[in-house]
């Protein structure tokens, strides 16, 4: 049971972004002459936080929502059968125990291949939507860099990222997802009470 339950909260998570980023080329620019600029991004964190991202990642979890309650209630079901074999278990026949036993088995494996179904169905929804939103992010990161001079840019976010410190003044991750913002039109999502978007270093 455990294992399917991890899988609901995975799908009731915010949205959590694919630790595969798309590789993107980069621009074939001329090198401006002189020392070279270089600045440092968290390009996943940059797509997730421009007002598209924010808004068609919340759209992906609505429409999840539904599943998330279908899998809730079948887990519920499996726990109440359990509960209910253990506490009367004495008073069962061997036959009736073994009856039991094998509709909560039947149950959990149903959970478990829903839960999956569902969890691979949204992580490749997910990673449909991030890939077209990077290639645009991306697009606005390369004009950027060529018109503040920037020679390189590297990204932090990568699990195997060679930056081992970067000034705050290098990152321009906020950037970014301002010029984005301001490229799309796409307004920014309502406040949701309670909830604390990461913050853009």
């Amino acid at each position: 049971m455990k294992r399917s339950l991890a899988l609901i909260a995975t799908l009731a998570s915010g949205f959590v972004l694919s630790a595969a980023a798309q590789t993107l080329p980069a621009p074939a620019a001329a090198a401006p002459a002189g020392p070279a600029k270089i600045a440092v991004i968290a390009f996943q964190v940059a797509v997730a936080q421009t007002n598209e991202g924010q808004r068609n990642f919340a759209d992906l979890q609505k429409k999840y929502d539904p599943k998330r309650q279908q899998l809730k209630v079948q887990s519920d079901d499996v726990d109440n059968l359990t509960k209910q074999l253990q506490a009367q278990g004495d008073k069962l026949s061997e036959e009736q125990r073994a009856s039991r036993a094998k509709v909560i088995d039947e149950k959990k494996k149903k959970l478990e291949r829903s839960a999956e179904d569902a969890q691979n169905d949204f992580q490749q929804e997910m990673q449909e939507l991030y890939n077209g939103l990077a290639s645009k992010v991306y697009d606005v990161l390369a004009s950027y860099a060529q018109q503040q001079g920037y020679t390189l840019v590297l990204d932090v976010a990568q699990q195997q990222n060679p930056v081992l410190y970067a000034s705050d003044s290098t990152n321009i991750t906020k950037h970014i997802i301002d010029a984005y913002n301001v490229k799309s039109g796409v307004p920014a999502p309502p406040a949701q009470p309670g909830a604390k978007a990461p913050a853009a270093r």
